[in-house]
């Protein structure tokens, strides 16, 4: 993508605020059968689950938000992949923000994040003990990137955050993953042998402490919108590059929120449900 493009997106995604949400989101998933509606940034999902808030190699950060809901494919995604990253000897990973129980638009955080596809996992791989949901809500979240975006920060920095990408690339349903672009020039000029895996690792603003697993849409749901594919290659070079030659998005003045796009007519179905 050229720089001129990716300015344009910087002046979409980032306007005012991140996102604009629905009215008193719902607290438990819509009834029925489970069907995804619209695409991962305009979208909602009926029949979501609950991921459970602890498993092996893993852990649910900040259940107050109530963002822990997904699609079954998500669910089997989180576990399957905290059990892999337990047998690699990992440190269990902190689990961010999936959806809301009806999927839909957030009050803040994310654009994204609205049918049940999305997964953030945070980076932090520090040794620490497990510890109740109620003590969850502030964990320790570094960053891997330095202030200003100077440089991977080696103080942070462990072969084990490459491992926990390569571990998640590993997935055929994993559509793409988001990192910053210090963390994706990092794995460009370390990763030797197989390097297949980096094509799912794509830049993108933010996301120095967390990455963004993004699934995609189940077979059989023709409700679900796909993404246009990631680009042939490992994503290094130009196309690395081109995001260089960015400014900082926080340095980028800020108007007021744009219109959000009406959702999906179904959507009005499932986030009014009782």
């Amino acid at each position: 993508m050229r720089p001129r493009v990716l300015l344009a997106c910087l002046a979409l995604l980032f306007p005012g605020s991140t996102a604009v949400a629905q009215d008193a989101p719902a607290s438990t998933p819509a009834p029925g059968p489970q069907r995804i509606y619209g695409i991962y940034m305009n979208g909602c999902i009926a029949g979501a689950s609950a991921l459970p808030l602890e498993g092996p190699g893993y852990e649910v950060i900040r259940v107050s938000r109530n963002r822990f809901w997904g699609h079954d494919r998500a669910i089997r995604f989180v576990q399957e992949f905290g059990r892999r990253i337990e047998a690699q000897k990992l440190q269990h990973v902190h689990i961010g923000d999936i959806s809301q129980p009806r999927g839909g638009r957030m009050s803040f955080g994310h654009t994204s994040h609205q049918v049940g596809l999305d997964i953030d996992i945070w980076f932090e791989q520090s040794k620490r003990p497990r510890r109740p949901a109620a003590q969850r809500e502030e964990p320790l979240l570094r960053s891997l990137v330095l202030k200003g975006e100077a440089g991977i920060d080696e103080a942070v920095w462990q072969p084990a955050h490459a491992s926990l990408l390569q571990t998640s690339a590993s997935f055929a349903e994993v559509d793409r993953i988001f990192v910053n672009k210090l963390i994706k020039q990092r794995l460009c000029q370390t990763t030797a042998g197989d390097r297949t895996w980096l094509r799912k690792i794509v830049p993108w603003f933010y996301h120095d402490a967390h990455f963004h697993v993004r699934l995609h849409c189940p077979p059989g749901d023709p409700g679900c919108q796909a993404q246009a594919p990631v680009p042939p290659g490992d994503g290094c070079g130009k196309a690395l590059d081109d995001w260089f030659a960015l400014p900082d998005p926080d340095t980028i003045p800020r108007g007021p929120p744009p219109k959000p796009p009406k959702p999906p007519a179904a959507c009005l179905a499932v986030l009014g449900a009782r």
